[in-house]
């Protein structure tokens, strides 16, 4: 687990790294906006720890910010004296737990082990397959950049069978087979397979699926 933790009492931050380390868990520091912002644009994480009584900033846009570059990442606020409606709002909007100052540091320990079960189960249902394009497999979207790529449920099927068999050449055959559920060899020579491979370039990304010799398809 790979932690940021973005606090400017330094004598906080250097006890909970200490802690976290003893625990083999990773954590980077981030003791002022210019840090926190670096850091968050050049590494990924886990989980975020975000002390939200940090001054002269705007705490929705830094939540906002932490989230539109670490869209994978776990967020838990720190605080020690915001309003519960706050709090409520941004757990609704950016955030994903909260712990009040002053904590235990077991307690911390706890949240981020959570967090990150709950991080590791929801990328196990998410592909980042092509450039900017995101797969939700449980919720059968597709995204380019957050925004919805409308497909129809033999569609998204198609594509996830080409992109969980990334690089590897598919038959017309095993198309049928696998996301059809049939096969008889009037349809090996249908146009059937053609046309939603069709439909798939033109909705996500025309360069995406090869076509090999004429009845193969692959990801490149």
């Amino acid at each position: 687990m790979k932690v940021l933790l973005i606090e400017d009492n330094i004598q906080i931050s250097k006890n909970i790294v200490r802690f976290l380390a003893l625990k083999d868990i990773s954590c980077d520091m981030a003791l002022d906006w210019k840090d926190w912002l670096h850091k968050a644009l050049v590494n990924h994480y886990d989980v975020i720890i975000l002390d939200i009584n940090l001054p002269l900033l705007n705490w929705l846009e830094v939540l906002k910010s932490l989230r539109e570059r670490q869209k994978d990442s776990q967020i838990i606020m720190l605080t020690s004296n915001s309003l519960k409606q706050d709090i409520i709002n941004w757990l609704n909007l950016w955030a994903d737990d909260y712990m009040t100052k002053p904590f235990d540091f077991e307690e911390l320990l706890a949240r981020l082990h959570t967090l990150n079960r709950r991080n590791l189960k929801n990328k196990s249902n998410i592909i980042n397959f092509w450039k900017d394009f995101i797969m939700d497999i449980e919720k059968t979207e597709v995204r380019k950049n957050n925004d919805l790529i409308k497909l129809s449920n033999l569609e998204f099927n198609l594509l996830k069978y080409l992109i969980q068999n990334t690089s590897k050449t598919i038959s017309r055959q095993e198309l049928y087979q696998k996301v059809w559920g049939e096969f008889d060899w009037d349809i090996m020579f249908s146009k059937t397979v053609d046309v939603y491979i069709w439909y798939l370039r033109k909705k996500v990304w025309f360069d995406m699926i090869q076509t090999v010799k004429w009845v193969w398809y692959k990801i490149n």
